[in-house]
């Protein structure tokens, strides 16, 4: 929606961000892809890039405490000894994804984060509509 210049002016009010974080966490424990969701409402409710940012950041942090959490009691049972170097890469790079973000979040627009969002909603949709992920 932020790609067809129609939805630019659509905005949620405040009022609906509880049926967003709803649905959020939905489909979130249905099928892990809470961030879509999220990021649509969020975008359209009038924050700015580094409330959007922000939010996002402490939601992500909140559920992957929870999955972490979860995670540790059956470290050994989910396969994780055997990809820990996996583990690790990908630390390190949500890591180092933080620190360049908050970087480059001072020299972009809302607008930029808004139309990347949706490019990667789309392209992550299409590899997993043919089974690249």
């Amino acid at each position: 929606m932020d790609l067809i210049p129609y939805f630019n002016n659509l905005q949620f009010g405040k009022d609906k961000l509880p049926i967003g974080g709803v649905l959020s966490g939905f489909f979130g424990g249905l099928s892990g892809n809470q961030g879509a969701l999220r990021s649509a409402f969020l975008i359209k409710a009038g924050l700015s890039k580094e409330s959007f940012v922000g939010t996002a950041v402490i939601i992500s942090t909140f559920v992957d405490f929870t999955r972490l959490g979860v995670y540790s009691t059956r470290f050994t049972q989910a396969g994780l000894v055997d990809n820990l170097a996996l583990v690790i890469s990908a630390t390190l790079a949500a890591i180092a994804g933080a620190y360049v973000g908050n970087i480059i979040l001072k020299k972009i627009t809302l607008k930029f984060i808004q139309i990347t969002v949706a490019l990667m909603l789309i392209v992550i949709s299409l590899a997993l509509g043919v089974g690249l992920i």
